[in-house]
């Protein structure tokens, strides 16, 4: 068959080579999609299924989810039991690259860490030279620091100010020192927020968190959380907390790692992460919240609770219990909540400074001599359930021992309070009558440093809206109303309130009234963080914008030997000044406690939108009126370095240093006059020259008749600049 052999041979003539180079299959003889996993528990085969679910949560739970059929552990013949490594397959090299970066020396328990080596290295590594040659060195970039901004010579603060689609932050100081300090070119945020101690500031954007920080306010670090609504820090500034109101979804193809979320987070909406290394810890899912006013569904924050050194977090669920998780696993503290039936509330205690300076002083390297670092501290309170009575207990953590108890009864709310220094807590207490027809109020008061803790209790008959501790201090102050629109109050109504100041009695050993301003608005305190000294606004308002300026502290003959000797504790509480700022939403006093800012934000309302800056006396420094208006927040100082025994040698010495001071404000003010003189100077020079050139072009004209008789009239006017000069001031003091 002649014919069918020549097709043949025609079809081998056909070339192929483009079909075969399309449909080509490359054959990947690498090991770079598999790792090898060391320190694993050493097992029989009747755990296997255990440990192996066990290890895929883990690797799940950082971004780098593995199949079971995808790990290979060998196995020792001769004992039965596994060789206490295993190999795991992932889909590509950049999958397994993402699980070394997040599972190497990951502590799987308190026995095991986790080794991740690449399977293609481990020849490398058995035919490494062992001849040692010095690596070269790399040229030292030194990083930014962080905290430039407090070596500032002149010892200013810095303040952010958000207006429309622009940030701008500035120095503050003496009125010759203020200064625009930066002005990024950052878009499409949310808001702007300062970290705890003053270190980052954070931007809320469509894609998730951004810290800026250092002398050139560069980007310090990101967190993915997509459409993130809210953050909080944690107070030491080595975590920080991210919400959003929608849940966690991971589309395929988004990168895995432990910088990102992985599907097991989805559903969740509230993420904890490690500011350093950027790092995600754990999620979590949280409610809608609470019930409020008109129905409307109230968001509780922070959802997670901060205890003072970062060693934990707390998160409450209400009704059954506390969980407490350790930082930075993240595990569930000694495996088991705290369950507490009906809980409502808690709060942890603040350090003090003292209880601060032990805890830095073990925490050092080689401290000697260092005692145990206090342990920390939770307050929480129950309501009442059937036959118990609600009640409020102070608990020590980690050892879970209750230091105190005290049972309430007829209790509508509770409102825990801490003083700064976690020396006192009051423990605001809303009582109902037994016909449950009226409210009333009283302040449960634990004086937490003495034995036993001992409760004062502070009765009142009115309903008590806010309430605030002196910071370092033994005093408070509330505000109170018994106006019947407090429930529903309508458009134009203005509360008016009754604010009290009390102060502790170390004599009688309980909390004295020191004075009551009646028939307010105020609704708001605002202590200076140096204490002595506090506002009274009324915040919120369409109506009031009142702002009252006071001072609290004691006059000399006013103590003996620390006791207080007066009888009329209210005598000097002085007023040092009223001011008005319309439509004020926000006040906050600076880090110094020598100036304050009120701004008026957008957010709430359209109206004389802007800020304004004050001394503590009550005298207005600075008011921009700013369309669009949002933002003005104060940047915040760390706890000073200097120790207690030198801050008492400089209070003590304090007349010297002030002179220092003194002495450059004589300066700045001679330069200012200096300024001044020259410029009044320059304008009667101007004027006199102006007037002489007018009157030469006047004669030109023909008017030299005219001029002449003027003159005679005036009887040639002239100009004089008199000049003050203090040669020297003496102060003398004469005796009755």
């Amino acid at each position: 068959m002649p014919g069918l052999t020549q097709n043949v041979d025609n079809i081998e003539d056909i070339d192929y080579s483009d079909i075969e180079a399309k449909y080509k299959v490359d054959y990947d003889g690498s090991f770079d999609n598999t790792l090898i996993v060391d320190g694993v528990p050493i097992i029989d085969n009747s755990k296997l299924e255990r440990l192996l679910t066990k290890i895929c949560k883990e690797f799940s739970r950082k971004g780098v989810p593995v199949k079971q059929d995808d790990i290979f552990m060998p196995w020792d013949e001769a004992t039965g039991k596994s060789k206490g490594y295993l190999f795991m397959d992932f889909r590509n090299s950049h999958d397994a690259n993402n699980a070394l970066l997040a599972m190497n020396n990951h502590p799987f328990d308190a026995k095991h860490i986790f080794k991740l080596n690449r399977f293609d290295e481990i020849e490398k590594f058995a035919n490494m030279d062992e001849t040692y040659v010095e690596p070269e060195q790399e040229e030292y970039m030194p990083r930014e620091h962080l905290r430039a901004w407090l070596t500032d010579p002149q010892g200013r603060d810095q303040y952010v100010v958000y207006r429309g689609d622009d940030v701008e932050i500035f120095w503050h100081g003496k009125p010759s020192q203020c200064e625009l300090a930066y002005k990024p070119d950052w878009k499409d945020f949310l808001y702007v927020s300062w970290s705890p101690l003053g270190t980052y500031i954070a931007t809320l954007h469509r894609q998730g968190v951004r810290l800026w920080g250092g002398p050139s306010w560069k980007p310090q670090q990101r967190f993915a959380h997509p459409l993130v609504k809210l953050i909080d820090f944690s107070p030491c500034e080595n975590y920080i907390v991210t919400w959003s109101n929608e849940s966690i979804i991971v589309p395929d193809g988004k990168p895995q790692g432990p910088q990102y979320f992985s599907p097991e987070d989805e559903g969740n909406n509230l993420a904890v992460w490690d500011i350093k290394t950027g790092h995600l810890l754990r999620t979590f899912p949280t409610n809608s919240g609470t019930e409020g006013p008109a129905g409307k569904r109230q968001m509780q924050w922070p959802a997670l609770k901060w205890s003072p050194d970062d060693k934990f977090v707390a998160r409450v669920s209400p009704g059954q219990m506390i969980s407490v998780h350790e930082l930075p696993s993240m595990f569930l503290h000694d495996k088991k909540s705290l369950k507490i039936e009906g809980v409502v509330d808690f709060e942890w205690c603040p350090l003090s400074d003292k209880d601060r300076d032990e805890v830095e002083k073990v925490a050092s390297v080689g401290a000697k001599g260092a005692k145990k670092a206090p342990e920390n501290m939770i307050a929480y309170w129950t309501p009442e359930v059937a036959n118990q009575p609600a009640r409020v207990t102070l608990l020590s953590f980690p050892s879970r021992t209750i230091l105190r108890q005290k049972n309430l009864f007829n209790v509508s709310e509770c409102k825990l309070h801490w003083q700064n220094q976690g020396d006192f807590l009051c423990v605001k207490v809303d009582r109902h009558t037994k016909t449950k027809k009226s409210i009333f109020c009283n302040l449960e008061i634990f004086r937490v440093r003495e034995k036993d803790f001992p409760v004062e209790v502070v009765e009142l008959k009115d309903t008590v809206t806010d309430f605030s501790w002196e910071p370092k201090g033994e005093r408070f102050a509330i505000v109170s109303t018994n106006d019947p629109n407090l429930g529903n109050p309508g458009p134009g109504i203005t509360i008016k309130t009754d604010v009290s100041f009390y102060q502790l009695d170390r004599v009688k050993n309980d909390f004295k009234l020191l004075k009551t301003l009646p028939n307010r608005t105020s609704n708001a305190i605002r202590w200076s963080p140096r204490g002595r000294f506090v506002v009274l606004a009324t915040v919120g308002s369409s109506t009031k914008s009142e702002l009252e300026f006071w001072d609290l502290d004691f006059t000399l003959e006013d103590r003996r030997d620390g006791q207080v000797v007066k009888e009329d504790w209210g005598s000097s509480i002085q007023s040092l000044g009223l001011a008005d700022h319309y439509g004020v939403t926000d006040v906050e006093w600076d880090p110094s406690g020598r100036y304050l800012a009120t701004s008026a934000s957008a957010w709430t309302h359209t109206l004389e939108n802007g800020y304004a800056l004050w001394d503590f006396r009550g005298q207005e420094l600075l008011k921009q009126i700013q369309d669009r208006f949002k933002q003005f927040l104060w940047r915040p100082r760390p706890r000073t370095l200097l120790t207690r025994e030198q801050q008492k040698q400089i209070r003590k010495n304090l007349k010297e240093f002030s002179r220092v001071f003194e002495e450059e404000d004589q300066r700045e003010s001679e330069n200012v006059n200096t300024e001044l003189l020259a410029l009044r100077r320059r304008l009667v020079d101007e004027w006199n020259a102006w007037r002489a050139r007018s009157t030469k072009e006047l004669a030109e004209d023909g008017g030299h008749d005219h001029v002449k008789e003027k003159q005679s009239e005036e009887d040639k006017e002239e100009i004089e600049v008199w000049v003050e000069d203090i040669i020297e001031q003496i102060e003398e003091e004469v005796e009755d």
